[in-house]
């Protein structure tokens, strides 16, 4: 993420939603695409407009579920990129970013179309295409400002434009001529599935209310409830407009006109119906492009925050908070696709079925990535919204079946441009996304089943420079806890936020040093042979984050970095550690590493709770560099000869492996006596490369108690130093 700042408001309520994905379905694919879709079907148009809405529907319960339990920028793109991975990560994202910029385009170029079509005096496609790209700059500039004054500037025209299309349905129902309507169906079933490709560009409107989903208020109750209504709503309206249409002038009269709507109304509105209908249909084209660049900007945005593409885009303004970059980016694709339209009629057809082909893709693996969410069951996916039996899994596998089939019947030219670019999100993902990603998806964990019980080691990690000691070491105990669960290695970054907003989506804030180190993470576990999954939080104190996921995650160990410094500016180890320290419910390892190897561990054996938890771990510290730990106990030998005071140390070595469930040959044994007991384990400690050494497993009056001998290790000792707490109290 840029450091220009990476978050969005969230300022969307209902009505925002809805108009933003309600208004762009009532947009301008109702004054447009009535013609194409009668030249296609005939009459029977209207069964395409219903069978798009139910595909829609299905796609719109997929993912409302998956918009409550993930409710961030990106839509499907982010969806489908968690759940499969990167390759089909990218697949969709760039099938979704161009597929909103051919809708954009599209919508623009029928902007122009009814504004030049009833004036005389304006024709051909200069002023068209013209016209279009001035609206597309007013358009520009009011995403670049906000997201609030865009969902304003909809709200407005999408009830002026829906109050003039409830009076053309009303009104036109009186005249409809039923002999219009014979035959109803003249090119078949092939007909009306083919057109279904065509005109289900006029439902992408609850996508963009996934896809700001970021930017909504309340997402667990408006995201589920905007998407649904919105899709059934414009369903019945389109079915109802469809038939009018071709009720009223027969469908042949209605295929040859670029502005359908227009010559309907004329036959029994008038000339002030068709004015009506213009301004309708100009506002319609407006907002449906509006709501179009808006979403087109966060799946981009939301592709350069995961990698998929520079980071470059990931950058929101620090006034706005807004995704200037990707609205730039988007806005001036948008601009070259308007310039293509040579001959509009053709370029509008083959927009409109180009965008519908790379969603239809995209909601098919949309539905795939629901039921690898349900199956893979992640810790942090807890959707408000979730399909209930019988809908789940019949919605999913029917949504899969009923999106290919659409696509299969659509004309050869747009399966060829949407396999293009199909093929073109593949190549991208080769040369480009490979190795910077770090989500690897859920498939294979979907495709295992629900995990078995884990054994979760977390690992905090902020320092490159520590980081591959920290991790091998907390593989060394995934591995050597296999018999207590499936081992998992979760590796967190922090990054602070000294006054995160309630109202702000930092969900999507990410650091440049936060994505490299947990991409080199995942290249770490790779060469371990560990199961790997990481976290990227943003939080006011890094400390609290940690104690946060640690919970989240029911970890049961924690390895976390250290810089060797006791007693400073009133913290025992400092400011985010001894939180974790005090309250975490669970084993932790304090490690400071000074060396560059583990090498062969010491474990300094006390008589007290922690002894089996510290000869465990240096037991399993020892399997980095494939080496023999050594129990030290130092005893005092008081007033007893000194083999007395070596059985005593003797036994309190074996009680503790005993207690850790440790073998005899699993370690050495050593035990020194000496009447300055700090002073001989220094002396002792400081032959090996790793020192582990235990701590009370509570705080005294607000302190950490470590103790003198401890505090002498720390500083005197040359070699790694690992304080360890146990998760039983002392």
């Amino acid at each position: 993420m840029s450091g220009e700042g990476g978050e969005l408001e969230r300022t969307l309520g209902f009505v925002e939603a809805m108009t933003l994905g309600g208004g762009t379905m009532i947009g301008a694919g109702i004054f447009i695409l009535p013609g194409i879709a009668a030249e296609s079907a005939g009459p029977a148009s209207s069964i395409s407009y219903a069978i798009a809405g139910f595909v829609a529907l299905l796609a719109a319960l997929s993912l409302s579920e998956l918009a409550t339990g993930m409710p961030i920028a990106g839509g499907s793109y982010h969806y489908v990129n968690r759940a499969l991975g990167g390759l089909f990560g990218a697949v969709v994202g760039w099938g979704m970013w161009t597929g909103l910029m051919f809708a954009s385009a599209f919508y623009m170029i029928g902007f122009g179309q009814y504004l030049v079509e009833p004036i005389p005096f304006l024709d051909g496609r200069a002023f068209i295409v013209g016209l279009g790209l001035v609206g597309l700059i007013l358009l520009l500039g009011v995403n670049y400002y906000g997201t609030e004054e865009s969902s304003a500037f909809q709200n407005v025209t999408i009830g002026t434009e829906t109050v003039i299309i409830l009076v053309f349905v009303a009104v036109g129902v009186f005249f409809i001529d039923a002999g219009n309507l014979e035959p109803f169906a003249p090119f078949g079933t092939r007909g009306i599935v083919a057109t279904t490709g065509i005109v289900f560009i006029s439902f992408l409107g609850f996508e963009i209310i996934a896809t700001v989903a970021g930017e909504i208020k309340n997402p667990s109750r408006i995201i589920p409830l905007s998407m649904i209504l919105s899709v059934v709503l414009v369903t019945i309206l389109y079915v109802l407009v469809m038939l009018v249409s071709t009720g009223v002038i027969p469908f042949e009269s209605l295929g040859e006109s670029p502005i359908p709507v227009s010559d309907v109304a004329v036959v029994y509105l008038g000339s002030a119906g068709v004015v009506a209908i213009v301004f309708a249909a100009i506002i319609a084209a407006i907002s449906s492009s509006n709501s179009s660049i808006l979403a087109a900007s966060r799946v981009i945005y939301a592709m350069g925050r995961d990698g998929v593409v520079t980071d470059w885009f990931n950058a929101s303004h620090p006034r706005f908070y807004t995704p200037h970059r990707a609205i730039a980016a988007t806005g001036g694709v948008t601009a070259l696709l308007i310039l293509v339209g040579l001959e509009v009629e053709t370029i509008i057809a083959l927009l409109a079925e180009a965008a519908s082909f790379s969603f239809l893709v995209a909601y098919s693996l949309v539905h795939v990535s629901l039921v690898v969410f349900r199956r893979a069951d992640p810790d942090d996916y807890d959707p408000s919204f979730a399909l209930p039996r019988p809908l789940y899994p019949v919605v999913p596998v029917l949504g899969v079946v009923s999106s290919l089939v659409v696509v299969s019947q659509m004309a050869n030219v747009v399966v060829v441009i949407g396999s293009a670019i199909v093929g073109f999100g593949v190549l991208w993902y080769a040369a480009y996304t490979r190795g910077r990603v770090v989500s690897e998806g859920l498939l294979r964990e979907a495709i295992r089943g629900p995990p078995a019980q884990p054994f979760r080691v977390v690992v905090p990690i902020a320092n490159p420079a520590t980081q591959r000691g920290l991790l091998r070491l907390a593989a060394a105990s995934t591995h050597a806890n296999e018999d207590r669960g499936t081992p998992e290695l979760v590796a967190v970054n922090v990054t602070a936020v000294d006054h995160p907003s309630p109202l702000q989506n930092v969900e999507a804030e990410r650091a440049d040093h936060q994505r490299d180190l947990l991409e080199n993470a995942h290249d770490i576990a790779t060469q371990m042979d560990v199961t790997l999954r990481t976290k990227a939080v943003v939080a006011p104190d890094v400390g609290e984050a940690i104690l946060d996921v640690i919970e989240e995650e029911a970890a049961d160990e924690v390895i976390l970095g250290w810089d060797g410094t006791l007693d400073r500016d009133g913290y025992v180890f400092g400011e985010t550690v001894d939180p974790v320290v005090q309250r975490a419910g669970c084993d932790i390892s304090l490690v400071d590493l000074r060396g560059e190897s583990i090498g062969e561990p010491v474990a300094l054996i006390a008589p007290g709770p922690n002894a089996p938890v510290v000869a465990h771990q240096a037991v399993e510290f020892a399997a980095v560099d494939g080496t023999v730990p050594t129990l030290l106990n130092v005893q005092s030998p008081g007033s007893k000869p000194d083999s007395d005071a070596e059985e005593r140390g003797r036994a309190v070595i074996a009680d503790a492996a005993a207690a850790a469930g440790l073998e005899p040959v699993e370690y050495d044994v050593e035990v020194v006596v000496d009447d300055d007991v700090g002073r001989a384990v220094v002396d002792a400690t400081s032959r090996y490369d790793t020192v582990c050494v235990g701590l009370s497993g509570r705080s005294e009056g607000g302190r950490i108690p470590f103790g003198t001998v401890t505090e002498r290790v720390v500083n005197d000792v040359p070699g790694n130093i690992v304080l360890i707490r146990g998760s039983e109290p002392a």
